[in-house]
């Protein structure tokens, strides 16, 4: 690997600043001591820092010494409401909030970076470093663009990366066009008439209108998506009477859809309205449909994809690069890909065997209660992010105006 060796220097510096962030985990739009620990460490080396954008977003700016493009670099900075099983030294501090997700080591990494580019300045441009709230379903991304991240900064392309479990550590995954799915959660409410468990005759079952309207689901995914198109329609939870002896008068159902266009998206969308109205009619019963738009597929750009690969395999090696096999996870980095070019790629975080001792028994696997972030990363995402602002704001760069 081509490391910068500054940076791999000051790993312990690095690894010290992520396992603190670790130890004080806060969930979406609460990271006020995230931010306050950010922004301090950018103010310390006189780096230009923006409060308070998307609730509890920062945003540094570190200009070049010539005038030219924006390049944005994000890292996202919330935890997961999820008790940790790890008892090393760095484990949460915090009762049912974990950094289960490595966004710990997102924000130490852009910090490292930050660290490494505010003192070698020789490009033409300005770089953002935008430290996010809120990705794990609050919807972060979007709350610091309706705060006007973009029209605040002159941000021309958007990059950033998620470390990714089970993958060789180090190595770099992405790919052009859609590498995550849509997030879309439902609900539908079914009406029917309650009565005696012993006496169903009297009443119209919600519970068992329901059973079908699941089964009914499915047929959208199996019958109606073309069969090499990715579509996953999951009913997660079913809530109807509290009791063996009543047959409720309401049933409601609740899961997630997910694919990668909106062509799919619609069609889903309308079939699901369709079933749940005709089907329950046909019961005798009611039913009504809710259907929310959470996180758009992240849809990476092709031109700002081949210049992410090439400043990774200038990084890690070309051996270390390879193409992403895209995931039904989502990401509310795609907001951001809606409105300006950029990549989003991911970074081996290895199998686990990185974790100290006194980790959780569980496998070291994003949303887990044994994971831990892989320190390994700092510098090697850090390194990554430093080539590509030379590489982005050098002389064959982003094009100016």
């Amino acid at each position: 690997m081509n490391l910068i060796p500054e940076l791999t220097a000051k790993a312990a510096t690095y690894t010290a600043l992520r396992r603190d962030i670790h130890a004080h985990p806060e969930l979406g739009y609460e990271e006020e001591r995230t931010a306050a620990v950010v922004v301090q460490w950018l103010k310390e080396r006189d780096i230009e820092v923006h409060e308070g954008i998307g609730k509890t977003g920062v945003v540094g700016v570190i200009k070049g010494n010539q005038d030219g493009p924006g390049l944005a670099i994000r890292a996202d900075m919330d935890a997961l409401p999820l008790q940790e099983e790890n008892n090393f030294s760095h484990a949460s501090t915090h009762a049912g909030k974990m950094h289960a997700c490595g966004h710990d080591g997102h924000t130490a990494s852009l910090m490292a970076a930050a660290d490494y580019i505010n003192q070698n300045r020789d490009f033409a441009g300005t770089l953002y470093l935008i430290f996010q709230p809120a990705e794990e379903g609050g919807g972060g991304a979007k709350a610091m663009m309706d705060d006007g991240l973009f029209e605040r900064f002159s941000i021309d392309e958007i990059y950033g990366y998620h470390n990714w479990a089970g993958y060789p550590e180090g190595h770099v995954a992405l790919a052009p066009g859609p590498v995550m799915a849509s997030a879309n959660e439902f609900k539908v409410t079914i009406t029917g008439k309650g009565t005696h468990a012993a006496m169903p005759h009297l009443g119209v079952d919600s519970l068992l209108v329901a059973s079908h309207l699941v089964q009914a689901f499915q047929s959208i995914v199996s019958r109606n998506t073309a069969p090499l198109e990715a579509v996953v329609l999951s009913t997660t939870k079913i809530v109807a009477s509290d009791a063996t002896n009543i047959i409720a008068d309401t049933c409601a159902m609740e899961g997630t859809v997910r694919c990668f266009t909106e062509e799919n998206l619609v069609m889903v969308e309308e079939r699901m309205a369709k079933l749940t109205a005709e089907l329950c009619s046909a019961f005798g019963s009611r039913g009504e449909l809710h259907f929310e738009r959470a996180y758009p597929a992240t849809v990476n750009h092709v031109a700002q994809t081949e210049h992410a690969a090439r400043v990774a395999e200038q990084v890690v090696g070309a051996e270390r690069v390879a193409a992403f096999t895209p995931t039904m996870g989502s990401e509310d980095f795609s907001f951001f890909l809606q409105a300006k070019p950029g990549c989003y790629l991911m970074i081996g975080n290895g199998d686990g065997e990185h974790r100290d001792a006194g980790h959780g028994l569980g496998p070291c696997a994003l949303h887990n209660p044994s994971y831990d972030f892989n320190d390994g990363l700092i510098p090697v995402a850090a390194s990554i992010w430093v080539a590509l602002v030379n590489d982005r704001l050098g002389p064959n760069g982003i094009p100016t105006a």
